[in-house]
């Protein structure tokens, strides 16, 4: 009688290669080298890719970071205007705004002063370039100027309150001119105008003060105020008819000192001011001085005589070719 489980199983055994479908090829050292070699450079290039993509966003977005908000217009309002106070000899234009991750910079011309109607001084005639640079946390480096700022202007406005070149020379220098010649010059008072007596007094002489000096300052750089770039009034002086025009210098000086921060004053301090002498300046709002570029030796013979007037000082001359 047959046993009704069946005969015994045997184990199986183990599948071999060929039963189980796998094909384990040779090792071949050749093939291997090369994958490593590819899997290196995969590696390489996503590392370099991930790293250029971080890079591009961490500079745009620290360019971005330094525009943020109106952080560039008020550097033009502020450190330009200010820039223009610090060195009245020159003229200064303000140009393009750059932005990296750690700065921000308006490159700038800076051309000395000269009489109207003389040749030109742009680029190429005494254009200086420079760079108002502020770091990352909105601190001035350096003045682009830097202290080689020295012009017949500058020495001009260093005299005002002095008493040197006195009301009798200046009569003798003036005589020695011809009279339709157009000079750059700085007109001094004896005793300083409020902005009510200025504006009488130019409209008297015809005269159009292109500065304004506001601070009583010998032997330094006094504030200044007026210029195109800080107030679009006087853009209109040289039209001939300039004491026809009421020009508010004195209320757009006093508005601007009006929009500075006392955080400003380490950025101010770094050009030569504090916001202490804009504010006491635009506070007292007396004229001790004016600055012409339009007048010619005529009519400063006549100024030099108003019993207003302390003395005139000339800084430089040119004729007007086109003036018949």
């Amino acid at each position: 009688m047959t046993d009704p489980t069946g005969p015994a199983l045997e184990p199986a055994g183990p599948a071999t290669t060929a039963e189980a479908g796998l094909d384990i090829p040779e090792f071949d050292p050749r093939r291997t080298r090369r994958a490593v070699r590819r899997g290196i450079m995969r590696t390489s290039l996503t590392v370099v890719v991930t790293l250029v993509l971080i890079s591009l966003l961490v500079t745009l977005g620290s360019a971005w970071f330094q525009r943020r908000g109106d952080r560039v217009q008020r550097m033009n309002d502020v450190l330009g205007t200010a820039l223009q106070i610090a060195y009245p000899a020159y003229e200064i234009r303000l140009d393009e705004t750059v932005a990296s991750p750690v700065s921000l910079s308006i490159q700038v011309g800076m051309r000395p002063l000269r009489a109207y109607g003389g040749f030109s001084t742009g680029a190429g005639f005494g254009e200086v370039k420079g760079e108002l640079s502020q770091d990352f946390f909105g601190r001035v480096r350096r003045s682009p100027l830097g202290y080689y700022t020295e012009t017949p202007l500058t020495y001009a406005l260093y005299d005002v309150r002095t008493g040197n070149q006195p009301k009798e020379q200046m009569r003798k220098v003036l005589a020695r001119l011809p009279e339709t010649m157009r000079a750059l010059a700085v007109v001094e008072f004896s005793a300083p105008l409020t902005d009510a007596e200025l504006r009488a007094f130019g409209g008297q002489h015809r005269a159009c003060p292109d500065l304004v000096v506001y601070e009583n300052r010998p032997r330094s750089t006094p504030i200044t105020w007026g210029g195109p770039h800080m107030s679009p009034s006087t853009s209109q002086l040289h039209s001939g008819k300039c004491s026809d025009q009421t020009t508010p210098e004195l209320a757009n000086f006093r508005a601007w000192v009006a929009t500075l921060r006392d955080h400003d004053d380490p950025n101010l301090r770094k050009l030569g001011l504090t916001l202490d002498r804009l504010r006491a300046a635009a506070t007292e709002g007396k004229a001790y001085a004016y600055v012409d570029q339009l007048a010619d030796v005529a009519t400063l013979r006549k100024i030099i005589e108003d019993p207003r007037v302390a003395t005139v000082r000339v800084a430089d001359l040119a004729y007007d070719l086109e003036r018949p």
